[in-house]
């Protein structure tokens, strides 16, 4: 019946007016959750500081430990020990935890609802992590005081420390692809901001050498542990490399992190000594839905070392006392948008395979590497000639894969990514384009050609992640007894509205027998209303009654299964309260 169904040759509810079962879910009758516990601050044991200033020789650090992270362990372990041990275990499956009534994920130390909550403007958009408080490249010489050298990473740079404004790590592009990954950052930042995650400020700056005043006897330590001054000569030749406007050396700032940092979270288990944090991280909607966000952006290098936890006291005069909390950065988005290695069929794989692909290298030995794969046919464009590879053409979005498989990544469901693709679905053309504005690339040719490909990429999302599950999303009673929504698909784009045929079914009482089929009413910007009878008068039966129980099952025409709303009837004169939403995968009746 649900083949004939999709297909057309029964009515649209025909299913749905078979009635519900007794035991179908029932939600209580309470808000649902927007705040997560996590937020609330926690006081932890203190320690002596094996760093502590010389003033300061008792100071004690009333924080989580410090996490280090090792890149070569944690590549290893992904890329071969982690896809071992899974193929000899039994994986328990599992949807998200950390989700409300609402099918929504409440605010966080690891997210919060800003473009998802309500509309936001390309202004504000803009401002993202960075507020007010920017770099101003036409302060007086010498104000822009260097603190620090950047040893490590891609891009060489330094610490500038600005009185008034705080501390900023400054970064050149790397001389192949210049004013890409400074762009990068600066609008992936506002973008993962803008969507709920937690992101630096990140902002492209032209300045003048001569802002720049160095602190005499820096020195800097690689990786390696080998130590080097960082003096004018070093100073000088990080200058020279980078890209330049007219006297002006281009670089991006990001601004210091607020509180202590205490390293990069990880994308499975928990941290043993965060109280707050106790729903491991693989089973995060906000983590594994993030993978369509590093899709869209091809953010390939979405690993825990581009990451960062900061510990935030209570006390904003010291950073290391308790009570306090933990929030979840990412950083280094730089490698957005189509970064370049040394060897080019590796950056042609980027976003298509991982660094090292058991799945293909196995593939490619039993068909002899016959069969044509998306890197294959990945071609340098000439608009967008500092953008590597980045495109939209053979982009499927549930095929992307990191440079390494990502544990919460690959613990994403069908809900997850409907849930991340209604977060995308709203960043319109014009706020697609004030972020990418913040690049500010001298061609125009390279704006265009990023805002062309993030709007299609992102089309691609919408058309993969608004299509298997109900797109209908800020489900709201707009008035006592009148539900409303928001079809994504159609507002969107990735539904015409002729192939679209919104159609609902209400259920109620103790039996929840099919009691109504109310007319919905669809607008041209994709918002659906429907007014609903009342089955339950004023007084009588307690609130939260059987008999004051509504379910409402909304199907599009489109999508396989309803946009399901639970509510309670509390009477002509209250009205009804939403308690639920449920997004089922077919047009079967509740059970």
């Amino acid at each position: 019946m649900l083949k004939a169904l999709l297909t057309g040759s029964l009515p649209l509810l025909a299913l749905l007016s078979a009635g519900c079962s007794s035991d179908v879910r029932r939600f209580p009758l309470r808000d649902p959750v927007w705040r997560d516990a996590d937020l609330n601050p926690v006081s932890l044991p203190c320690r002596p500081d094996p760093e502590a200033p010389k003033d300061d020789p008792q100071h004690r650090l009333c924080t989580p430990e410090e996490y280090e992270s090792s890149f070569a362990w944690d590549a290893a372990d992904n890329l071969v020990f982690r896809p071992v041990s899974r193929f000899f275990a039994v994986e328990p499956g599992g949807e998200a935890v950390n989700v409300n009534s609402l099918d929504e994920v409440p605010d966080s130390s690891w997210f919060t609802n800003r473009i998802g909550k309500k509309p936001i403007s390309a202004e504000e958009l803009v401002r993202g992590p960075c507020g007010d408080k920017t770099l101003d490249p036409e302060a007086p010489d010498g104000s822009w005081v260097i603190d620090m050298g950047k040893p490590n990473g891609a891009n060489p740079g330094f610490r500038v420390k600005v009185e008034g404004v705080g501390k900023f790590m400054l970064k050149a592009d790397p001389q192949d692809q210049p004013e890409r990954a400074t762009g990068a950052t600066a609008i992936a930042a506002r973008l993962y901001h803008a969507a709920g995650f937690w992101a630096p400020c990140d902002s492209v700056v032209y300045l003048k050498p001569s802002l720049l005043k160095l602190s005499p006897g820096l020195k800097v330590t690689d990786n390696s542990g080998v130590s080097r001054p960082f003096d004018q000569a070093a100073l000088d030749g990080v200058l020279a490399k980078a890209a330049k406007r007219g006297d002006r050396v281009r670089m991006v700032a990001s601004r210091w992190l607020p509180g202590r940092a205490i390293g990069p979270f990880r994308y499975e288990g928990t941290r043993d000594d965060d109280p707050n944090d106790v729903i491991p991280h693989e089973d995060r909607r906000d983590l594994r839905g993030g993978r369509l966000l590093a899709a869209w952006l091809n953010h390939f290098d979405s690993r825990e070392q581009n990451s960062m936890d900061v510990w935030l006291a209570e006390d904003e005069k010291d950073k290391d006392a308790s009570p306090g909390h933990v929030r979840h950065y990412y950083i280094d988005l730089g490698d957005c948008f189509g970064s370049e290695w040394e060897w080019e069929e590796i950056s042609k794989r980027l976003g298509h395979a991982y660094y090292f692909d058991t799945e293909y290298v196995l593939l490619d030995f039993i068909t002899l590497g016959i069969p044509e794969r998306p890197w294959d046919r990945a071609r340098h464009d000439a608009q967008g000639d500092i953008f590597g590879f980045f495109s939209d053409r053979d982009f499927r979005p549930e095929a992307w894969r990191g440079g390494y498989p990502n544990p919460s990544f690959a613990r994403m469901t069908e809900l997850d990514g409907a849930w991340a693709a209604r977060t995308l679905a709203r960043f319109t053309p014009e706020l697609i384009e004030a972020a990418v504005r913040t690049g500010d690339f001298t061609a125009p040719r390279h704006t265009t050609f990023l805002v062309d490909k993030l709007i299609q990429r992102k089309r691609a999302i919408m058309a993969r992640y608004l299509t298997r599950l109900s797109p209908i999303a800020d489900v709201a009673l707009a008035a006592p007894a009148e539900l409303c929504g928001v079809d994504l698909a159609r507002r969107t784009g990735v539904a015409r509205p002729q192939d679209l045929r919104h159609e609902a079914a209400m259920y109620a009482g103790e039996a929840l027998a099919l009691r109504a089929r109310p007319a919905v009413r669809p607008s041209p910007d994709g918002r659906v209303c429907l007014s609903l009878p009342h089955i339950a008068p004023d007084g009588g039966a307690p609130d939260d009654a059987p008999s004051r129980y509504a379910i409402v099952d909304i199907v599009n025409g489109q999508a396989p299964g309803p946009l399901r709303a639970h509510l309670y009837d509390l009477g002509p004169r209250r009205g009804y309260k939403l308690v639920g939403i449920e997004r089922p995968e077919d047009a079967d009746p509740p059970d």
